[in-house]
């Protein structure tokens, strides 16, 4: 019998899913608690241990999860809301907060496939600093603490013909930046997640791994500079979406595993190469560009 692998890129999905067959997981700390005056709920998973990161499938480090089921609506005032809780958050993240960074934003994913944008559009709304300074110095803002903000979007190899790693490796080794933040969309397992999570994380990135597409690591080992990675589930795995529902209809009718055959099983297996989203996601994934780029200005403003 052929089985199909969940893919999801959170680290939460992660858990839940080894906690549903286990119960436990050693090696992996998790807080939960909702923030004060915005409907966001908070996941905290820190991996501290080589067998925490086998069994989670992801390297040792904190984990930040915000899910905002008010993400997928148009409520402005609730996006500036959720942008100044991710600024919060990104700042526990970031070394040495309140001091002066070279800090280099990496928008990871293709314009051409609306779901992969994310990143892209995030550095389309950044406050862009290391051209100004590097020319004018302080004086061009007339503030005594700025951080050097620098952004790149190397597309996909696809296009350039280039891993993204090695061009944000050359672009690293150029300019010398103090930390990298990586922008990229994610793969979920749970449909209720879709653009509505966000994930922080001091780990890094491996992008396209959520879509079995795995490329190059963006890491602190790799690079050799801190990165952080942030990004938002837009897809989920098709093969996940009908097993949950065939899951759901054994326990409501009471089936046996005649529903869930040998053959339905590898039919499962041959769709995990396709893969869903949203019907609006075009205006969904500049709302939310928006909104992660204004939390990115909030977290990068040293005299806010």
């Amino acid at each position: 019998m052929e089985y199909f692998r969940v893919r999801t890129d959170l680290a939460l999905e992660a858990r839940e899913f080894i906690e549903e067959a286990d119960g436990e997981i050693r090696g992996v700390i998790a807080e939960e608690y909702d923030e004060k005056d915005c409907d966001v709920h908070v996941t905290k998973v820190v991996i501290n241990s080589k067998n925490g990161a086998k069994a989670m499938g992801k390297p040792i480090g904190t984990y930040i999860t915000l899910e905002a089921a008010g993400l997928s609506q148009p409520d402005e005032d609730y996006h500036r809301e959720v942008s100044v809780i991710i600024a919060k958050h990104l700042q526990e993240l970031l070394p040495k907060p309140g001091e002066e960074k070279s800090i280099l934003v990496v928008g990871l994913g293709n314009r051409d496939v609306t779901a992969d944008a994310l990143g892209p559009g995030v550095v389309d709304n950044l406050y862009i600093t290391r051209h100004m300074l590097m020319q004018f110095g302080k004086a061009a803002y007339e503030c005594e603490k700025i951080n050097q903000i620098s952004a790149v979007i190397p597309g996909v190899m696809g296009k350039t013909g280039m891993e993204s790693a090695e061009i944000v490796k050359g672009i690293v080794k150029q300019t010398k930046p103090d930390v990298i933040v990586a922008i990229d969309a994610l793969a979920a397992r749970n449909t209720r997640r879709l653009n509505r999570t966000i994930q922080l994380t001091n780990t890094g990135i491996h992008p396209g791994s959520g879509v079995g597409n795995h490329r190059d690591s963006i890491t602190q080992e790799s690079l050799g500079v801190p990165v952080i990675a942030i990004g938002i589930p837009t897809v989920v795995d098709a093969a996940t979406i009908v097993s949950d529902a065939i899951e759901r209809m054994k326990r409501e009718l009471g089936e046996n595993d005649m529903l869930f055959s040998g053959e339905g099983t590898g039919t499962l297996a041959e769709m995990n190469n396709m893969y869903v989203t949203s019907k609006d996601i075009d205006a969904t994934i500049k709302r939310l560009g928006y909104t992660l780029s204004e939390g990115l200005n909030i977290a990068f403003d040293l005299n806010a």
